[in-house]
């Protein structure tokens, strides 16, 4: 299956929080969408591995994903490496997408910097006709997407450009709050965590709210690029 998009995450839920509004519009627009979950999130204080992966599919039945999986690298100490880099390189080569979505490229959480130049890095080794993979015992093609945007996560990176998701923000929520086990919970009686407390889920309405008031729009997600935005006229520019 060739895909228009693939989201990369260094957990299940970084997508849904820097992204998911851009993926449902696009998903509305006919794009095939894919999400890649570089762990299974089994470091988090709260909940456990077989909660996170129903937490993620019912994330990804509400956005209309095409497909999901998992590398299965270990939270908190994969490396940027070889072995690693050719996992990646093999989901790239498998679904071909024009564009990749992945990790801000600095971060409170070590593996979202981390995963993001994983994945950034085997976007550049995934074009050489000379790295060979191979799949299900059959031997893969080299690709390399056309771009690659880093989504915006804890910190408050200035981004270069915003997509427009007026319109997607409840659908962006809904797929946030499907890990359940993850934020706000007022009855829950596990450890509060920074992203458990009512502040920070208002605080990923707050930054759409706030981004789509810089640029004229009701809600907004920002990405930063690897290289200059070209547009054919001026009249591309909103």
């Amino acid at each position: 299956m060739k895909l228009d998009i693939l989201a990369f995450g260094a957990h299940p839920d970084d997508v849904e929080l820097g992204c998911s509004g851009t993926i449902a519009k696009e998903v509305s627009l006919g794009k095939k969408v894919g999400i890649i979950d570089l762990t299974r999130g089994e470091l988090g204080t709260r909940g456990s591995v077989e909660i996170r992966n129903s937490e993620s599919a019912k994330a990804s039945e509400i956005l209309g994903v095409s497909v999901r999986e998992n590398l299965d690298m270990r939270d908190g100490f994969f490396i940027n490496d070889e072995a690693h880099q050719l996992k990646v390189i093999q989901m790239l080569r498998k679904y071909r997408p024009e564009i990749v979505l992945c990790n801000a490229i600095t971060d409170r959480h070590i593996d979202h910097g981390k995963g993001s130049k994983l994945v950034s890095d085997a976007c550049f080794l995934s074009g050489l006709v000379k790295i060979e993979t191979e799949l299900n015992g059959e031997k893969q093609q080299a690709w390399r997407p056309k771009v690659v945007y880093h989504y915006i996560q804890w910190q408050n990176i200035t981004p270069d450009f915003v997509v427009d998701i007026s319109g997607f923000l409840d659908k962006k929520m809904e797929s946030v709050l499907a890990y359940g086990s993850q934020f706000y919970d007022p009855n829950s009686k596990e450890p509060v965590t920074p992203i458990t407390s009512k502040t920070f889920l208002d605080s990923v309405k707050y930054r759409a709210e706030d981004l789509g008031r810089l640029v004229g729009v009701a809600y907004a997600e920002g990405f930063t690029t690897e290289r200059y935005l070209a547009v054919n006229s001026l009249d591309d520019l909103k």
